[in-house]
């Protein structure tokens, strides 16, 4: 067998383990018995984490094909993708080379979104102390793709990029920056819209830095009760279609919820650095997986409902189509007959 197919083989049991993970036992796929953890620690910590990481990148451009005509509840063609890191907690007595405070270890996933699926393409791990602005310099800009991104990415010089990327960017203003004001543009009444302004940096290093116009949005959430401050430099789509694009930036928070709370990535089999990035893009080509077969099955159930039930069912000989489409039938006819009961 060539070793691109062990190592596929390979990555298939892990994969089975890490959705086994959530019961008390570890069973591998062959053979009987426990599997032990230290068995589980070397397995990740010899096995190069590149195994993963790549069939992870198959199936990331698969599923991008898959959500492509997803609609972003706004009309807009071009590729929206949120750019946010979420930090894990590590011991530091077990993982030293992740120090990150003096008595704590911690690592971070810097992670781009598409929001057409919420389908990562793109995580950088690193130690807990990188700054989130550095991950910048780690993209690859795609012209006319809109990136939003929070605060914490406010560096106008890293920013500048994106205008001779042609790409576009999203981001909040922080309270204490200046501008000189060039023009303002009518708002629409009854949009949560206070201002729109095309602005210049007042500062002349911070010209030096970004010498282009940006835009300026003032934003009133009156459900959340915030005012908001956007900056783009994007001069085309209204200015509420900009809010709204910030807004949907939370789905990349959903997703790292969804990976800590489902598939137990705060757990880790192995202390090395190899174990702590096979273990990530093990997760990452699960979830990806169920996001896929959600998508070609169209099934209605959420992620995690899916991710249940393949868990449960691992040693089923029954195909995925037959099992997943079999319990939205059950729901669905439970369903029914819960509103027959209470409509009489």
């Amino acid at each position: 067998m060539a070793f691109g197919q062990l190592a596929y083989r390979d990555s298939l049991i892990d994969i089975e383990i890490c959705l086994r993970s959530r019961q008390p036992q570890l069973y591998h796929l062959g053979i009987r018995g426990r599997v032990s953890h230290s068995t589980l620690a070397d397995a990740n910590h010899h096995r190069d984490w590149r195994i993963y990481y790549e069939l992870a990148q198959a199936l990331i451009q698969r599923a991008r094909l898959l959500y492509a005509q997803d609609s972003l509840g706004v009309e807009l063609a071009q590729t929206v993708y949120a750019l946010d890191s979420t930090t894990i907690d590590l011991c530091l007595q077990l993982f030293p080379w992740a120090r990150f405070q003096r008595t704590k270890a911690a690592v971070k996933l810097h992670t781009l979104l598409d929001l057409r699926g919420s389908i990562p393409v793109f995580i950088w791990i690193s130690d807990g102390k990188m700054a989130d602005v550095l991950i910048l310099d780690e993209l690859s800009l795609e012209p006319g793709a809109f990136y939003v991104i929070d605060r914490g990415y406010l560096d106008f010089q890293r920013l500048h990029r994106f205008v001779r990327a042609a790409a576009f960017y999203v981001t909040r203003s922080k309270s204490n920056q200046q501008f000189c004001p060039i023009q303002s543009h009518p708002v629409e009444a009854g949009a949560g819209v206070r201002s729109d302004q095309t602005v210049r940096l007042r500062h002349k290093k911070s010209q030096a830095n970004y010498p282009d116009p940006l835009r300026r949005i003032h934003y009133v959430d009156a459900a959340a009760n915030q005012s908001l401050v956007f900056l783009t430099n994007n001069f085309d789509l209204p200015a509420a279609v900009i809010a709204a694009l910030y807004k949907s930036r939370w789905q990349v928070e959903l997703f790292f919820k969804w990976i800590k709370q489902n598939l137990r990535i705060k757990h880790f089999f192995g202390n090395s650095q190899n174990a702590v990035k096979t273990q990530v893009w093990i997760s990452v080509t699960v979830y990806v997986l169920v996001a896929i077969l959600k998508k070609e099955l169209q099934l209605q159930r959420s992620l995690s409902s899916i991710l249940q039930i393949l868990s449960i069912n691992v040693f089923s000989k029954e195909p995925l189509v037959e099992l997943l489409t079999e319990v939205d039938s059950q729901e669905s006819e439970c369903d029914m007959a819960n509103q027959l009961m209470f409509n009489y």
